[in-house]
């Protein structure tokens, strides 16, 4: 479990209005995902599968739907591309098994957009009200599958639909942004939850626009500019694989590109959900290669996915490790049970690390938050209110033994908080042991007068190991 799944865990966990109230703090764009949980682990029970489940069914439902998607516009050997080439993404695979609502944002983009072929080729009232429905909750789930809007909105321009459809269309669409936007309003006033996000680079500019142009490039084939409807019904409006895909992925992408060169926003799941339409404009491009070479679609559509996955699998094995993830709150807490028994305190650098105990509270046992001054469900936040720096500092002056988890390297003191912790360890406590583990660090300080019963004398300890960093 990292850092984010533990977010979820600990919001989760809390009852409806101990979430409202976190959610007029922190998170507030994340609220319906939180409720679903909260649910889900009322119904199921909490274990890192039911934490995961929804997750999965999301992610393999984005691709069935994908899959039935293209099968309709371009036969079945397009769906079965189509549904593989998503199911492969790395960013999909990696979301699929976590616990965020991204996966759930693909699945609902991917429903909205399947609704809106039906509804385009034979309307009615029940098709365009479920379109409305499954981008709402898109866009409840992250509002920047908002994106979805204007990429169905290309889509129609190139399709050409009478009046009455441009109408119904903006009803339903409009219905969804006016059903978002007060998450979208309100949720602005937590802006400083994404400051971490990096101004673009260059490496990440080229790479979302040479795939968009390579997307546009396929988008330009036979294949995916001839609609042509595998169950041979008449429709009331042709809709091309290229019209719909092309600006399902280049949209969303190019979009997110705009926004953060004015602020920092580009984090690859934010925008999962367009790697829909970049599958089905694979799916384009193997049913041509396949025309092309005179084979059979089906058969080259396998061995095209097997070569695929034989080259991919090292990449797809590292996405299933506990490594391939930024840390692990899980693994940080069985080093403080392990290496901190005898401990009476315990110090979180940054406070954010609390999510160690507030996940696995047992290894935490007997042991006292030195910093603590409000915990995070009563104050509203997912970390705690810490107290002021002297009181903190008095608080350690009182312990005899402390665990400290924190980030591996060199501490990041940004804080008064933080660089009062550090003083009063270097001035009156010795290290005992320093662990890192996946991306998290536990150390256990001992004071200086104290001895260490079965291991010899703190002062000889100290000799043996580096000196607490000041």
């Amino acid at each position: 479990m990292w850092r984010d799944e533990a977010a979820t865990w600990q919001a989760a966990h809390r009852s409806p209005g101990e979430i409202l109230h976190l959610l007029g703090q922190v998170d507030l764009v994340h609220g319906l995902y939180y409720a679903v949980m909260h649910v889900n682990f009322a119904l199921f029970g909490d274990s890192l599968l039911t934490l995961r489940l929804p997750s999965v069914i999301a992610a393999a439902g984005a691709c069935a739907l994908t899959a039935r998607l293209a099968a309709r516009l371009c036969g079945r050997p397009a769906g079965t591309a189509a549904g593989l080439a998503l199911a492969m993404v790395p960013a999909v695979q990696e979301l699929a098994q976590e616990d965020r609502p991204y996966a759930g944002v693909l699945f609902f983009v991917v429903l909205s957009t399947t609704l809106l072929v039906h509804a385009l080729q034979w309307p009615g009232r029940r098709r365009w009200a479920g379109y409305a429905a499954a981008l709402l909750a898109a866009a409840l789930l992250n509002w920047l599958a908002l994106f979805t809007v204007a990429a169905h909105a290309l889509t129609l321009v190139c399709v050409r639909p009478g009046r009455r459809q441009w109408s119904r269309w903006a009803t339903a669409a409009g219905a969804a942004v006016a059903g978002a936007l007060p998450l979208v309003l309100l949720s602005r006033k937590q802006a400083a939850q994404v400051a971490w996000i990096d101004p673009l680079g260059l490496p990440t500019v080229l790479a979302v626009t040479g795939t968009a142009a390579a997307a546009a490039l396929c988008a330009l084939l036979p294949v995916a500019r001839t609609a042509a409807d595998s169950r041979g019904e008449a429709r009331e409006v042709t809709v091309g694989l290229g019209a719909l895909a092309f600006p399902l992925y280049a949209v969303p992408q190019l979009g997110l590109l705009a926004v953060s060169a004015v602020k920092p926003l580009h984090v690859t799941r934010y925008v999962l959900y367009s790697y829909a339409g970049l599958a089905l404009l694979v799916a384009a491009l193997v049913v041509t290669l396949a025309a092309r070479f005179r084979a059979r679609s089906g058969g080259f559509v396998g061995v095209t996915a097997c070569a695929a996955l034989l080259v991919m699998l090292p990449q797809a094995a590292d996405l299933r490790t506990a490594d391939s993830r930024v840390d692990d709150v899980l693994a940080a807490a069985r080093h403080v049970a392990e290496a901190g028994a005898g401990a009476d305190g315990v110090l979180y650098i940054p406070a954010a690390r609390r999510d160690t105990a507030l996940v696995s509270p047992r290894e935490f046992a007997g042991m006292r938050d030195l910093a603590m001054a409000q915990g995070p469900v009563d104050s509203g936040t997912l970390k705690g209110i810490e107290a002021a720096p002297g009181a903190v500092t008095e608080a350690i002056r009182d312990a005899r033994r402390i665990v400290v988890v924190t980030d591996p390297g060199p501490p990041s003191l940004k804080s008064a908080g933080d660089r009062a912790k550090w003083q009063a360890l270097a001035g009156e406590f010795v290290r005992l042991s320093d662990t890192v583990d996946r991306g998290r660090r536990v150390i256990v300080y001992a004071r200086i007068a104290e001895r260490d019963t079965g291991r010899g004398s703190v002062r000889d300890t100290e000799r043996r190991t580096e000196p607490a960093p000041g």
